[in-house]
């Protein structure tokens, strides 16, 4: 389903000096029809309060949902993959640790594609699930 000339290097290579790397996304698994990727819970990611932003988990969704689009690419030279919309359920709270982001496809057409993102925390219990449409301009 994905672009074969990427690898985890790669991906990771993407969010340098940007949104994703400043607040420490890292991708650790690239297969045939799915991505995860992680995000620390500590001070870059926490609201106020002291538990993981609802909007942090928001970052990570989108990230790994747009560069899954992006694999999915037929000439990645002259195509890009937009948010056109997002959504998320928060379900827990974490203080700290590790959460884990967790794409697959639900539709991948020509001019957009849905993906289901799936949060958990260390313990694999559900954070945040989402739903991300892209458009491919």
């Amino acid at each position: 389903m994905f672009n074969k000339n990427f690898d985890l290097e790669s991906l990771n290579a993407f969010g340098k000096n940007t949104l994703p790397g400043h607040i420490g996304i890292e991708f650790t698994e690239l297969g045939d029809d799915f991505i995860i990727a992680r995000m620390p819970v500590d001070s870059r990611t926490h609201q106020p309060f002291g538990i993981l932003h609802g909007g942090a988990s928001v970052v990570l969704a989108e990230t790994i949902g747009s560069l899954a689009s992006m694999l999915c690419l037929q000439n990645p030279e002259q195509q890009k993959a937009v948010g056109l919309e997002i959504n998320a359920n928060h379900l827990r709270a974490v203080k700290t640790g590790w959460v884990y982001g967790k794409v697959t496809a639900i539709h991948v057409g020509a001019k957009t594609h849905v993906w289901d993102i799936k949060i958990t925390n260390e313990e694999n219990k559900p954070i945040c699930i989402c739903r991300l449409t892209t458009m491919i301009i």
